[in-house]
């Protein structure tokens, strides 16, 4: 998964990539050819006292010593803008497949996860990238080149590699057996983490309202706990690392030079050579310690790879057609034939059979108990989630054959939850037409009853919302949300139980004021108050998935023994009967 991430997203930057590895191998011929001058420079200078010569190897030396530098900086450079450019890229097509998925995918991964695969996960192969931009493609050059170096200058002394580096291989293995399990334990509590967190921030009045601040407290506290030990689990294992490897070449040094001054005193090896040698090995275990670093990032690595294309390799279960078919005139006419709705998993479907019709002029209510499918029937419409079997018709097309955009754009929705982006009041309205003057959006507010609270805000129009819309009261976000959906002047408004917090002189009002603005479209209506959907041209009673009665409010009082048992118990028979 790792390398399948890396390839796709590398391919824009091939040329950049080239560039780095040619540096890379300045870089390592410059580091191995030090060595040898300076070699050169203690046989036949320093130990014969020839200035000049020495000099002229300086000057090579230090020569080199700059093109490394230069070689490094730029090096640096090109790797940052290639990982940074990585990672935007990534998180641009994670946040575009995100936004692709219907209710269904979005409920799956839940938000905790997708913010953790598009912010850490992202993050750690980022981080792996430059990494081994800078490190990992240099490694194995230099440690190989050091090892053709090394023998080259002493043979026997070579001999000490064949000790050194199948104990530090040992040591990596060990370590990474360790190592991988706990990272991929760790993204996993790193998303749990992040769910308490936001449960906790969102639900924070739930929580002081039973207070419940303790509980919650302990709650996140043996979350935090629980990563910090898996953390621990991994610092400790590099704790262990970075001394075993130290020693390992500290010990290699000793060896070199213990081996090496018998052979200079029996003149196998010149002063030079051996101090070149020296150097070699420290280069190849060097490389060895740096592959080793990267070893242990391409775990987390991997585990964040596989955990982002799980998201990128979902697909939506609800897709454009390949040829949409779209209708030739929109007027916003809704037709449900024998409609079927089932979440995966689940034993008996939350809709059977939901047959009406829903046209242009009229309002259609839809009334029900806690549970009967009224806001699932609803997100069939915009396509949010597809039905299981059946077929929803928008003016006169199947709409699993419509463009997902066409049908969007029909439709001018208020959800059951009020939501408000953090921008001003103009650009939450605008949300719906971002061409609307600003009298349009006065116009739309008046509709909404929210000109009132509007006018009085400091700023009017551009005053501040906060993110969600908290600086606001249930009811004010209400009406700005109905606002938004009529300023786009929609063919379809779909209301769910957008009324629920609006007083009744305001719900009154509001109702009257949508009804002359939307006389031409269709308006559907979820709600819970029987007073807000009492004049509704027509009224779609559900009861437990099914229809148990379509008509006015006389024609079910009379028919539909659920709507008269809803009705009855939120209204006296005086008001039921008007």
């Amino acid at each position: 998964m790792l390398l399948r991430t890396l390839r796709q997203y590398l391919k824009p930057y091939k040329g950049q990539v080239l560039g780095v590895s040619l540096l890379l191998l300045v870089q390592a011929i410059a580091n191995l050819y030090l060595p040898t001058l300076n070699a050169d420079l203690i046989n036949n200078g320093v130990a014969k006292g020839d200035i000049s010569y020495i000099w002229r190897i300086g000057g090579v030396m230090l020569i080199s010593s700059a093109l490394i530098m230069g070689a490094s900086i730029w090096l640096a450079y090109l790797s940052s803008r290639i990982s940074m450019a990585f990672g935007r890229d990534l998180r641009s097509d994670v946040f575009a497949t995100v936004e692709s998925y219907s209710a269904r995918e979005l409920g799956k991964f839940g938000a905790p996860s997708l913010i953790t695969r598009n912010t850490n996960d992202v993050q750690q192969v980022q981080m792996l990238l430059f990494m081994g931009l800078t490190m990992m493609l240099g490694a194995p050059i230099t440690g190989i080149g050091a090892i053709i170096m090394a023998i080259h200058e002493n043979v026997k002394l070579s001999g000490l590699l064949l000790v050194a580096v199948p104990v530090m291989a040992i040591v990596i293995t060990l370590l990474l057996r360790r190592v991988v399990p706990l990272f991929r334990t760790m993204q996993i509590k790193i998303d749990r983490i992040n769910l308490v967190l936001r449960e906790q921030i969102s639900g924070i009045r739930v929580i002081r309202a039973f207070v419940k601040t303790k509980q919650e407290e302990a709650r996140f506290s043996v979350t935090n706990q629980d990563l910090m030990e898996n953390q621990l689990q991994v610092t400790r294992t590099f704790a262990m690392m970075f001394p075993i490897l130290m020693l390992i070449l500290n010990l290699s040094s000793v060896a070199v030079l213990y081996f090496g001054a018998k052979l200079v005193d029996s003149g196998e090896i010149p002063i030079g050579n051996l101090t070149a040698f020296l150097s070699y090995i420290m280069l190849i275990l060097s490389s060895v310690m740096m592959a080793v670093m990267m070893s242990l990032m391409i775990p987390r690595a991997e585990a964040s790879a596989e955990r982002i294309q799980e998201v990128l390799t979902t697909t939506s279960s609800v897709i454009d057609p390949a040829d949409p078919i779209n209708p030739t005139h929109r007027r916003g006419v809704l037709r449900f034939n024998n409609v079927e709705f089932k979440y995966p998993g689940a034993e008996n479907p939350v809709l059977t059979g939901i047959s009406f019709e829903v046209h242009p002029g009229q309002t259609t209510a839809i009334v029900g108990s806690t549970g009967s499918g009224k806001t699932t029937l609803l997100n069939l419409i915009p396509r949010f989630i597809d039905p299981t079997s059946g077929v929803i018709e928008l003016d006169g097309v199947d709409i699993s054959k419509q463009s997902l955009e066409g049908i969007w754009s029909e439709i001018g929705l208020v959800p059951q939850r009020s939501f408000l982006f953090g921008g001003t009041v103009a650009e939450n309205l605008r949300y719906g037409d971002e061409h609307a003057t600003d009298d349009e959006l006065w116009s739309a507010l008046t509709v909404a009853q929210g000109n009132i609270f509007v006018d009085e805000l400091s700023e009017k129009l551009e005053s501040r919302v906060a993110q969600g819309g908290s600086n606001f009261s249930g009811g004010q976000r209400q009406r700005l949300s109905i606002a938004r959906a009529v300023v786009k002047n929609p063919q379809i408004y779909l209301l769910d139980d957008s009324f629920s917090a609006l007083d009744y002189v305001t719900d009154r009002a509001l109702r009257s004021a949508l009804k002359e603005r939307a006389k031409d479209a269709t308006v559907v209506i979820v709600a819970q108050r029987v007073s807000t959907i009492m004049d509704a041209d027509q009224i779609i009673v559900l009861n437990n998935g099914r229809i148990d009665g379509i008509g006015t409010h006389n024609q079910l009082m009379e028919s539909s023994t659920t709507y008269k048992e809803i009705v009855t118990s939120q209204l006296s028979p005086e008001e039921a009967a008007r």
